[in-house]
């Protein structure tokens, strides 16, 4: 069995959650680049993770604040699935992602770390991406800083 270790997500773990939801407050400030967001659409947006598994870990996410994913509308859904489209097709453009975990974790018993605002994640994956560092020194490497990895990204995203 294959797992994808990511002991250092342990500080986003421990730490004290904000107030409030970040995937309702973080669209409605003007600070895009601060806050990771790439896209913004009509009914859904593009954020980076803070927390990422690997460089380019995404986030795709309706503005409405519901946990219900049989109770998002159909411009909802067709808008969250193109999204990941166009996301899978940046990464693999920009950072030469050779695969993709594409998923989401609905409820907190399921992993969500926030579970009243669904969310899909993306990450990228490359042959050999997880080596000794996160296994055994609980240190992930990550190749791109966050911000270098938003200005990459950005030149795509906002040609859409």
């Amino acid at each position: 069995m294959d797992k994808l270790w990511a002991p250092w997500r342990m500080e986003y773990i421990l730490q004290e959650k904000p107030q409030g939801c970040i995937f309702c407050d973080k669209p409605k400030e003007n600070r895009d680049r601060e806050n990771l967001i790439l896209h913004r659409g009509a009914h859904a947006f593009v954020i980076m993770n803070f927390y990422p598994y690997n460089n380019g870990h995404l986030m795709v996410v309706p503005y409405r604040h519901t946990a219900d994913l049989a109770g998002l509308n159909a411009e909802e859904q067709l808008e969250l699935m193109q999204l990941l489209g166009v996301c899978t097709s940046i990464l693999s453009r920009t950072m030469s992602a050779q695969g993709f975990n594409i998923g989401m974790n609905l409820g907190r018993v399921a992993g969500a770390g926030v579970d009243d605002h669904l969310h899909f994640h993306i990450v990228p994956r490359w042959n050999g991406d997880t080596n000794f560092m996160p296994v055994t020194g609980h240190t992930k490497v990550l190749s791109q800083g966050l911000m270098e990895s938003w200005d990459a990204l950005m030149t795509h995203f906002s040609q859409l």
